[in-house]
């Protein structure tokens, strides 16, 4: 009997849990949607892949100078005309126009660096992406997801905060490759940082050197501004 009501429990609780976690908004389809920047392609991830979603479903364009990003499924873009190798910086500044505007809960952007293989089976990549609620996190795909700092990424007073829904709000994100070790700097304050080995490990980067560029999660708009490799 005992063992019952206490089975019975736990499944209440894991059902409270799993109510009170944030709701996973189902992705849009973006209208006019695909890549209208030449020298630059993109893929979706494997699960809305699946679902039969394209990189139509997301957009990549010019506005003035920098980058416009809507997403319907989180999408990777990548720079397939100019790779980083040995020692670089990967910088950009991204402007979130109107905090979760597409979305009911925050969602990150940022840089990728490392990327090999891209849209194929085997493709690698790691980025640095900040939300604008404070956090950050740092992942990969190698071919599966691995995270690098924590599964549900980190705080960081460095990392600014909308005011509110609908606020604009600002992240200056760089990752660095020097010598063997591998970082990320939000708003000029490195916030993570990790040997090439780590990163580097089975089911991880094939190689820090790679095409770079910005991914962005599911159902967000951002625009990215001064997108480029120092070394």
């Amino acid at each position: 009997m005992k063992c019952t009501q206490i089975a019975v429990m736990l499944m209440v609780l894991g059902g409270v849990a799993v109510a009170q976690g944030p709701p996973q908004d189902a992705n849009r389809k973006v209208e006019h949607g695909g890549i209208f920047v030449p020298g630059w392609k993109g893929v979706v991830d494997d699960l809305s892949a699946k679902r039969g979603e394209t990189i139509e479903n997301s957009r990549l364009a010019m506005d003035g100078k920098n980058l416009h990003v809507t997403t319907g499924p989180a999408t990777t873009y990548w720079n397939v005309s100019d790779p980083a190798k040995g020692d670089y910086t990967v910088s950009a500044t991204f402007r979130e126009p109107h905090y979760m505007n597409l979305n009911d809960h925050p969602h990150p952007y940022g840089i990728v660096i490392g990327a090999n293989d891209m849209g194929t089976e085997n493709q690698s990549f790691l980025y640095c992406a900040a939300y604008g609620s404070g956090k950050f996190i740092v992942r990969g795909m190698g071919p599966g997801p691995f995270q690098m700092n924590g599964r549900t990424g980190q705080e960081n007073e460095a990392v600014h905060k909308a005011a509110g829904k609908d606020a604009e709000v600002v992240q200056q994100i760089s990752m660095q490759v020097k010598g063997d070790t591998v970082s990320c700097s939000i708003n000029g304050t490195q916030v993570w940082s990790a040997s090439k080995t780590d990163v580097m490990a089975s089911g991880k980067l094939k190689s820090t050197d790679g095409a770079y560029g910005i991914r962005s999660a599911h159902n967000t708009e951002v625009e990215v501004i001064d997108l480029k490799l120092s070394k």
